[in-house]
């Protein structure tokens, strides 16, 4: 039977953000599902302070839609839609970013649903939290002051993040391509930045949503390394795959490298669809046998 990859986004993103991807996967003859977390995509909060000319006072203190939603929510979410795709065949649950850490807690909840799990240059946590590993060595080139500049609003008081990426600011948007999209033009780079939403939830998850032998070990898994990564660098995605591995030795990652940043392998995506693609291969039908 023909898998379903469902495609899960990471931070501030969307489903939007895998339409070029998934054009790639349907001309190659896959099914996939892009997939919008609670608050994400239709459900994001864009208010008329957002636009042009910005109001800052209004888009520091307006409410947020994501206000509130927690992992759990996200994980249920995740879950409703891979119970659906199960009844069609076999699931291939894809992660990139921030997306890991729903997708390692819905394998934890329910690794019936998923028949393989691949992250791309995703969070996977096993021995820490996820904020814990911004203390770590491997993160050591990652500064989030960087993004000060473009913060809106205290997220102790919105109960959420909020980041203006249509601001004008220079030394933002100059952040912004460095951690992003490196090597991409500065028509792609403004281009992925507009389909970016200001909001995002603050729960990245606990000691209980870390990777667990018994459940999410068992589900045969591929590790996509993206050698250009400035936002999660290669040293930290080496990390998490050999903590992977060193959870379930009898279960490693399969690893894969594409070269390119943390987007550039959804600005170009006929690369990363050829990989994905060799882990479902397509059934023979009767008259091609």
């Amino acid at each position: 039977m023909h898998p379903t990859f469902v495609l899960v986004h990471g931070a501030f993103a969307n489903s939007f953000s895998f339409a070029p991807l998934q054009a790639e996967l349907g001309l190659l003859g896959h099914r996939s599902v892009a997939v919008d977390l609670p608050g994400h995509g239709f459900q994001a909060t864009f208010t008329r302070a957002y636009q042009s000319p910005q109001d800052p006072e209004g888009l520091a203190t307006v409410p947020g839609s994501i206000k509130g939603v927690t992992l759990a929510d996200n994980a249920a979410h995740l879950i409703e839609i891979l119970e659906r795709a199960k009844q069609n065949g076999p699931v291939i649950v894809v992660a990139h970013s921030r997306g890991g850490i729903t997708v390692t807690a819905a394998a934890n909840a329910r690794p019936d649903l998923i028949d393989h799990l691949v992250y791309v240059s995703a969070w996977a946590p096993v021995n820490l939290d996820v904020n814990d590993y911004y203390a770590e060595p491997e993160m050591a080139t990652v500064d989030p002051a960087a993004f000060a500049s473009a913060l809106a609003g205290d997220p102790a008081d919105l109960g959420l993040l909020r980041v203006n990426f249509r601001t004008a600011n220079p030394d933002a948007l100059t952040a912004f391509k460095t951690a992003f999209l490196a090597d991409g033009t500065e028509e792609e780079f403004l281009t992925f930045l507009n389909t970016f939403q200001p909001d995002e939830n603050l729960d990245a998850g606990s000691s209980a949503d870390r990777a667990q032998a018994a459940t999410w070990g068992r589900i045969p898994r591929t590790y996509i390394r993206l050698a250009d990564d400035t936002s999660l660098p290669l040293a930290l995605q080496d990390r998490l795959i050999r903590e992977g591995n060193e959870l379930t030795p009898d279960n490693p990652y399969d690893v894969r490298t594409l070269e390119g940043s943390h987007l550039k392998w959804l600005v170009d995506p006929a690369p990363a669809a050829r990989v994905l693609g060799d882990l479902a291969p397509l059934p023979v039908s009767s008259a091609q046998a």
